[in-house]
């Protein structure tokens, strides 16, 4: 009896060892798995943050432009205004003077 419970003793051991590697590897195959589902997520997440920065600086970028078109288009607007108002104010000034000159003489 004592000769069958150490042999049944020792193939339990047995089993339970096989048993035991068999988990082992499935554990670290699961470990590898996830490991590499972490990995891939944390690229795609870089890359979406860098799709979306790119995204985010070209139309700021847009927008600055644009906004210097407008001011260089507005200052244009003005100076031609200023140089229109002075060349009219010239001619105002040169029929005033003509006109003087015109009283004077007669």
């Amino acid at each position: 009896m004592k000769t069958f419970t150490l042999g049944l003793t020792a193939a339990a051991a047995l089993a339970l060892a096989a048993c035991s590697q068999n988990a082992q590897e499935q554990t670290e195959q699961a470990a590898d798995a996830v490991a590499a589902d972490t990995e891939a997520t944390t690229r795609n997440a870089v890359n979406d943050v860098d799709a979306a920065s790119d995204r985010a600086l070209g139309s700021a970028e847009r927008s600055m432009d644009n906004a210097g078109d407008r001011i260089e288009n507005g200052a244009r607007k003005a100076g031609d205004s200023i140089s229109n108002g002075a060349d009219a104010a010239a001619d105002a000034t040169g029929n005033a003077l003509t006109r003087a000159g015109n009283a004077i003489r007669d």
